[in-house]
């Protein structure tokens, strides 16, 4: 039996008085552990309460997304096991969590039943407020946590909807211009048929329209200075040859790759006497190419972003299933582009060695929404959001780095505490990092932690590279 002196020694017990003192004396039982060995499992039947009095424990709690571990500590007095014993017939009947010894150990074990009924004796309004705060903290916790998903959905809809947005207004804009465009170039070919051009000329320059139209793509660049002085240049020949309001047409004859060898060309193939009308009839057909051209940019951006949202959401993917980690990075970056301000740039450094990993691709993906918000928070409108991936030894690593003020060094030890924000009142919950911990952690068996200095904060997730054994 331990001493009551000795437990005078434990922080938990040093103001109680000599006779409480030897009450706990004689109802404990001083207990060894060896490492590693279990002093209590989540869901056993709740017997007992455990205090520390030396060596060092680590508790574990099975949550939803999987096991969380604590830090160990080997601080004499932390205690565990039957914690609500003093709700009396209101206490659980299981452990709500697992307690191991990290190290050989010694435990002081109470029953707990007996330690609860002792707690009401002695400190009756303590068992009151106790039990009000867990209540408050259990409904307080699940509103904020609820609030923070909701709020990140909002986030990323409100950002799709933005880029969506953009491409299907080109769209439509394009498609509007397009019925005039086609409707005039049929009154063109009209009026080329009405004046008696042979259909063998029409069909040449036909073919020369849709041979300047397949050389787009190829034909180099031109800075804005060259193309206007092909305009110009184009224009000159234009009204040389007769060809009445030539600097109306060239910009959109010189945006087809058309030059005075193609002038040439289309003059061989129509004549001179239906220069003109064939000129007019090319640039409206080049305009409706090009126009063409913007629908079908519009339509691949809009399935583009829609495949990254599904990517993000993982919709088409089983829970669990082995991802390409820069796959969903460059998923949650499209479905954040909104969001990122236009003095931020972003640089993106993947590893292409790096293999895929079983993960949960739709749990990372908010891991990485809550990294990247935290780290355009930190920059206030301009800096450099890093992304970079790389392989060490048999985990893969994932950096989100910002080049904001950093995390000072009495705050990394609690920036993943629930609750815990530096944000100003209204802008985080303090639920981010806890959330995204519990995901790396607890469900993937990963590492979560943050390099911090002025100028480079680096949040580093790290990631097995193998699903855990059964």
């Amino acid at each position: 039996m331990i001493a009551a002196d000795d437990l005078r020694g434990l922080f938990l017990f040093e103001k109680l008085d000599d006779d409480r003192l030897e009450w706990l004396a004689h109802h404990g039982e001083e207990l060894s552990f060896g490492a590693d060995e279990t002093v209590v499992r989540q869901g056993d039947p709740a017997e007992r309460f455990y205090v520390l009095v030396e060596g060092e424990v680590v508790l574990l709690v099975e949550t939803t997304t999987g096991t969380v571990s604590m830090e160990p500590t080997s601080q004499p007095g932390v205690y565990a096991g039957a914690i609500s014993a003093y709700l009396g017939e209101r206490a659980p009947d299981s452990y709500p969590h697992s307690l191991r010894a990290v190290r050989p150990s010694t435990l002081l074990a109470f029953p707990a039943r007996e330690f609860g009924r002792t707690m009401a004796e002695w400190f009756p309004m303590a068992v009151h407020l106790l039990d009000g705060l867990r209540i408050g903290g259990i409904a307080q916790r699940e509103l904020i946590d609820r609030r923070q998903r909701l709020t990140a959905f909002g986030t990323i809809t409100a950002g799709l909807t933005h880029e969506l947005n953009n491409p299907a207004a080109a769209a439509v804009r394009a498609v509007g211009e397009l019925r005039e465009r086609v409707g005039s170039s049929g009154r063109r070919l009209a009026e080329l048929a009405a004046a008696g051009i042979p259909p063998d000329r029409v069909s040449a320059l036909v073919e020369v329209q849709e041979s300047c139209a397949r050389n787009t793509g190829g034909a180099p660049h031109r800075s804005p200075l060259e193309v206007s002085d092909a305009e110009d240049e184009l224009s000159d020949a234009l009204d040389g040859l007769g060809v009445g309001e030539g600097w109306e047409i060239a910009p959109a004859l010189v945006g087809a790759g058309f030059g005075l060898g193609t002038l040439e060309t289309v003059r061989a193939s129509v004549g001179d006497e239906h220069l003109g009308a064939a000129l007019r009839w090319f640039a409206e057909a080049t305009e409706i190419a090009q126009m063409l051209d913007e629908v079908t940019d519009a339509t691949e951006r809009i399935s583009s972003l829609l495949a990254s949202a599904k990517q993000y959401s993982q919709m088409d993917r089983a829970p669990n299933r082995n991802v390409d980690v820069r796959e969903l990075l460059d998923s949650t970056l499209a479905m954040l582009r909104g969001r990122i301000p236009p003095d931020v740039g972003v640089v993106t450094e993947y590893d292409p060695d790096l293999p895929p990993l079983p993960a949960y691709g739709g749990e990372l993906n908010q891991v990485w929404t809550n990294l990247v918000h935290n780290a355009l928070d930190a920059m206030d409108g301009s800096g450099t959001l890093t992304v970079r991936t790389a392989r060490e030894h048999d985990t893969a690593l994932v950096e989100i780095g910002d080049t904001g003020p950093g995390v000072p060094e009495e705050l990394r030890d609690r920036i993943f505490e629930p609750f815990f924000t530096t944000k100003q009142v209204g802008r985080g919950t303090g639920l981010g990092l806890d959330i995204s911990y519990r995901i790396v952690a607890g469900r993937h068996g990963g590492d979560l932690r943050v390099v911090s200095e002025p100028g480079d904060t680096r949040f580093q997730v790290r990631l097995p590279l193998t699903a855990p054994a059964p």
